[in-house]
């Protein structure tokens, strides 16, 4: 069984990656998503907490950006709410594939220190203009949010340093492809 975390920039192709394996994949991004649409105990400790921006559930993306434009710092604090509900989801996830590969697409799994044995960190390397055309392409995206967030991140040089492994992305499906397949073939020798 392997475990693979999928790291890199925000807009850098995790997701595509993660997905390529062919293998599980928990996506944390979707997790929150679903959480605040349908996790009441979230809504009403986020309530208690910002009781000025949460109104009604479920909780929409835009209550919980103009928390963070209020105050950057309340990044963390949403963080600490929202994040244990995540990692109840991944744990439950971890243990339905036990005897599986599955690959982790948590963009922060660095920043909130996940323990997970066996983990294989790739590293997903986009050049910036691609990453600024994907981003720019996404609905309802937004530079401030996305400014705030990449500041509450570890340096990608950092992340890069921690990988296993480096897939350069060139938003090409072909070579994605190529690349996830060579490193399925090497981790059936591990």
């Amino acid at each position: 069984m392997i475990r693979i975390g999928i790291i890199g920039d925000i807009g850098s192709g995790k997701t595509y990656v993660a997905n390529s394996f062919g293998y599980p994949v928990f996506n944390a991004d979707k997790e929150v998503e679903t959480i605040y649409k349908k996790n009441y105990q979230c809504f009403r400790k986020l309530k208690k907490k910002f009781p000025k921006f949460i109104k009604s559930f479920p909780i929409s993306k835009s209550e919980i950006a103009n928390i963070i434009f209020f105050k950057k710092n309340n990044l963390r604090l949403v963080g600490k709410i929202v994040h244990p509900y995540v990692n109840k989801k991944l744990q439950i996830f971890l243990k339905k594939n036990n005897s599986k590969n599955v690959v982790l697409d948590i963009p922060l799994i660095l920043e909130n220190k996940i323990k997970i044995k066996k983990l294989i960190f790739i590293f997903i390397d986009s050049k910036k203009k691609d990453i600024k055309n994907v981003l720019n392409k996404r609905k309802n995206f937004n530079k401030k949010l996305y400014l705030i967030i990449k500041k509450n991140q570890l340096p990608l040089s950092f992340k890069k340093k921690k990988s296993d492994f480096i897939i350069k992305n060139e938003f090409n499906k072909i070579k994605i492809k190529k690349k996830v397949k060579f490193l399925k073939n090497k981790f059936k020798k591990l």
